[in-house]
């Protein structure tokens, strides 16, 4: 099997959800994961913005930087990621389908914003 392209995860690390998601991500990833880099947004507010991120908007969203350095956000963004775990394929499939990925990304922003004006962290 060929090695992936590595992808740079930009996610919430201070999110307690956002930590397990990511463990349990890496547990069923197994090898496939390990060029996967995930980044915490508080950490690496600098290197957002050379790249045109806003670090809020990547609080709000995850980010995926694949090899090349194009970024992907949002629905499209768990969609790559998912891509990767053979467990996950069927879901990744599932929400990238054009009619349900404007509804699931609603219900995410939704989901994203209440968590983080619950703990103080939205402006």
């Amino acid at each position: 099997m060929s090695a992936l392209p590595p992808l740079r995860v930009y996610y919430d690390g201070v999110c307690p959800g956002c930590r397990r998601d990511r463990a349990r991500y890496e547990r069923w990833a197994g090898e496939t994961g390990r060029d996967v880099h995930w980044c915490d947004v508080t950490e690496h507010r600098q290197t957002l913005r050379a790249k045109g991120i806003d670090p809020q908007a990547a609080l709000l969203s995850l980010h995926v930087e694949e090899e090349g350095g194009a970024i992907r956000e949002g629905i499209d963004a768990y969609v790559l990621l998912m891509r990767r775990v053979p467990r996950l394929r069927p879901l990744a499939w599932l929400i990238g389908l054009p009619g349900l990925k404007p509804v699931l990304r609603l219900c995410y922003d939704r989901w994203v914003r209440r968590r983080l004006a619950r703990e103080g962290r939205l402006p």
